[in-house]
Formats: C-alpha cells, structure tokens, sequence
C-alpha cells in the first residue's frame, strides 16, 4: 500500500506565527482526544497500544532532545492526534521541517487539518525505508516516536532503530517513550551499535513514563 501524503504550503515566520497562533490548527480537545484513541485503541489495539495520548509534560520532555537548530527534517513516528507534534512546534521545529508517519487514516486526517504546514504521511512506521524512501531529501535531525515497540519482536524493533539511524545525520536523536520499567529496546544489545540514555520517569504523566533516547557514536 503506498503511502497517501497530506501537506500544505510553507509559510515564513515561524516566532511570529507561533505567538499568534497561526502554526496551529483548531485547538485541541483532550476529552475528544483521548476518545478519539480509546475507540482505536479498541478497533485495534496492537496498532494504537495506549489508550489514551501522550500527556503534556511527556511529549515536552520528548521534543526537549530535538535541537531546534539541527539542519534536516524531524521524523515522527505514530503521531497519533498531535501532542508530541505541537510540543515540536512550541520547542521551535517549523512545520515544515516535520514528517509525520501515521496509520490511521483518522488521525492522518486530523493532523492535516490540525497542523498547517506539516508533511503528514499514511504508511507503516516499521517499515521506514520504504515509507520515507522518496521523501527525504536530506538526512533527518531526529526521529521521535510513540509507537508500541513492545508489541513487536525485539528484531523489529533494532531494525526500526537501525533504519532510522540509517536516515538520520550522524549522532542524531532516536526518541522512544515508554511505560516499562525496562527499555523499549535493550540499552546493550550485540546486534546494535548505538548508546542509550534514560530521561527521570515523568511522574505527572498518565500513567508515569520515561523517554528513552538512542543514538549511533
């Protein structure tokens, strides 16, 4: 299945549009939200993995490891209805830098409308180099993902990272939450080559989280 893309037009000024509020679409509703990802969660359950979205503070503790001055898109991975994407935004990423990758057709659409300027593509997240194969055109600045690594097979999830360090610069961050108390990918693993860093549990998240981030030396 090819991916279906959804993108608007770039627009200058990103400090300008941020204050007015122009960088973003309608304003999100939590209670919508998160019956929003319950409903998906039920319908399938292995493809949404959580119930209900990222929290605040967690998806600001997750776009605080994107470096807004980093040249290259910023990948992200299982968007779901936008709270890490607005994070991004207010962490100072332009719309236009960010390549959303979502499989639900919904919030495919939801993120279109919700976020002017982004790239919002329908496609399967695990497969990364085929999903962004004619997409990038430069290496990315960091990937950060929501995706339910728990239910895949741990050889899925050190291809993934693995694929995504292959589209990234050098030393670039992948970012991956998770509920466990263990990582969602081994902070030692022999078929990987990379370092793993642990952020404090966020203790105000629903239920408490912690951000993992993985980079290639």
């Amino acid at each position: 299945m090819p991916p279906l893309r959804h993108s608007s037009a770039k627009v200058p000024g990103l400090e300008g549009r941020l204050r007015e509020g122009r960088l973003l679409g309608p304003r999100r509703d939590p209670l919508e939200d998160e019956a929003r990802f319950l409903r998906s969660w039920l319908e399938r359950p292995l493809v949404t993995g959580a119930v209900t979205p990222s929290g605040r503070m967690l998806a600001r503790t997750m776009a605080s490891y994107v470096d807004p001055q980093q040249d290259g898109p910023v990948i992200e991975l299982g968007p779901g209805t936008g709270p890490v994407t607005e994070a991004l935004i207010r962490r100072g990423i332009a719309p236009e830098r960010l390549i959303l990758v979502e499989f639900n057709p919904d919030f495919c659409r939801l993120l279109a409308r919700r976020f002017p300027g982004v790239t919002v593509i329908r496609g399967d997240a695990y497969n990364i180099r085929a999903t962004l194969d004619s997409v990038l055109v430069e290496p990315g600045a960091a990937t950060i993902s929501s995706l339910p690594l728990f239910t895949k097979p741990l050889e899925q999830r050190l291809d993934l990272l693995n694929a995504a360090h292959d589209l990234m610069r050098p030393g670039a961050p992948f970012i991956q939450f998770t509920y466990a108390v263990v990582p969602p990918i081994p902070a030692k693993c022999e078929a990987g080559s990379y370092t793993a860093a642990p952020s404090n549990r966020v203790w105000l998240n629903l239920p408490p989280a912690r951000v993992w981030v993985y980079r290639r030396p």
